[in-house]
């Protein structure tokens, strides 16, 4: 029983000693358990290597593979997934300003995509007209849910909508880039214009012959 009671208080100051330092600061490089899931052994891309013929570590792809992923088409450009693009990060490229304007063309298509990805997504916590009285405030699932009509919402550009789309808002708000592709994204804000333009829009906005039917 001593023996036990020596080990078992030596095994405790000895977990005590290194839990004790995780955190600190130190000058000394970090004690690694596996050390290979850092220093691996790979090939550095554009680096010599003597294992191809040609003498290179970054190779082609070869003949006939089939790419992972395909560009979308924008305003007749294709824009790839993995590019810093207003597309993809619904900011100016190579800045931290958002993009003012949905990049996708406005047309019937989009928007009809766009109302049926909000109420899959969207319409059970804001409601399918954006109020936020969906169906998670109805049973208390949720206390808070933005009204999408707020004039702060409204005032937000689309790439500062497309990035509460993909990353999410505190405190409730969670991101939904994993579930929604960026075509979607895009279209889900372009529905959103329309459903707070139905809400804000008057008489004025108009063409007068839309003005004439509706009277």
């Amino acid at each position: 029983m001593r023996y036990f009671l020596l080990i078992f208080g030596v095994c405790v100051l000895l977990v005590m000693l290194i839990a004790g330092k995780r955190g600190d600061i130190s000058r000394n490089r970090p004690f690694q358990i596996f050390p290979d899931m850092d220093h691996q052994l790979k090939l550095r891309p554009q680096t010599p290597n003597g294992f191809f013929a040609n003498g290179i570590s970054s190779q082609l792809p070869p003949t006939g593979t089939i790419a992972q992923t395909k560009p979308m088409n924008v305003g007749g450009t294709d824009v790839y997934p993995f590019e810093d693009s207003p597309v993809n990060t619904g900011r100016v490229t190579g800045s931290t300003n958002s993009v003012e304007l949905n990049p996708f063309p406005m047309t019937a298509q989009l928007m009809d995509r766009g109302q049926q990805r909000f109420n899959i997504y969207c319409a059970p916590c804001h409601g399918q007209t954006g109020e936020g009285n969906g169906i998670t405030k109805k049973i208390g699932a949720m206390a808070i849910v933005a009204n999408l009509h707020d004039k702060r919402i409204v005032e937000m550009t689309d790439g500062e909508l497309f990035n509460v789309a993909s990353n999410g808002k505190l405190p409730n708000m969670q991101g939904y880039a994993p579930q929604i592709p960026v075509e979607d994204r895009w279209a889900i804000i372009a529905y959103l214009r329309a459903l707070q333009l139905s809400r804000l829009g008057s008489m004025d906005d108009l063409s007068p012959e839309l003005r004439a039917k509706l009277k």
